[in-house]
């Protein structure tokens, strides 16, 4: 959140990799509405965060806070060990979200002596 208003926000700023259009039925019947939702809320994103760079006023980085959706990619440092890890692969194994059930693991099976220690 700290560098927020410091680069361009576009839409390689959320996660999107399972990401598939949602069919929905409207007025006009069904059709997609998430390519266009996307378009709009990153350009409202960005148009406040220019305004925030432009003018520092911090109700436009609270409102630019409050609008990111729950999507939003962050990098996050964390310090583990591999009992750590350990348990998290067991808790995890299937879980409904891909980024544990595969990225996750897949992290950990990268893990030097991840043979010895995780994956007996």
């Amino acid at each position: 959140m700290h560098k927020l208003a410091s680069t361009p926000i576009t839409k390689e700023c959320f996660e999107m990799d399972d990401y598939s259009n949602v069919l929905i039925d409207n007025k006009e019947g069904i059709g997609s509405w998430s390519d266009d939702f996307w378009e709009i809320l990153i350009d409202k994103l960005e148009t406040l965060r220019l305004k925030y760079n432009k003018i520092k006023d911090k109700r436009y980085w609270k409102e630019l806070i409050r609008l990111l959706p729950e999507s939003w990619l962050q990098t996050r440092t964390i310090a583990m060990n591999y009992e750590n890890i350990l348990s998290m692969i067991h808790q995890r194994k299937n879980h409904k979200f891909s980024e544990w059930s595969e990225s996750f693991i897949n992290w950990a099976k990268s893990l030097p002596y991840a043979n010895d220690f995780l994956f007996l």
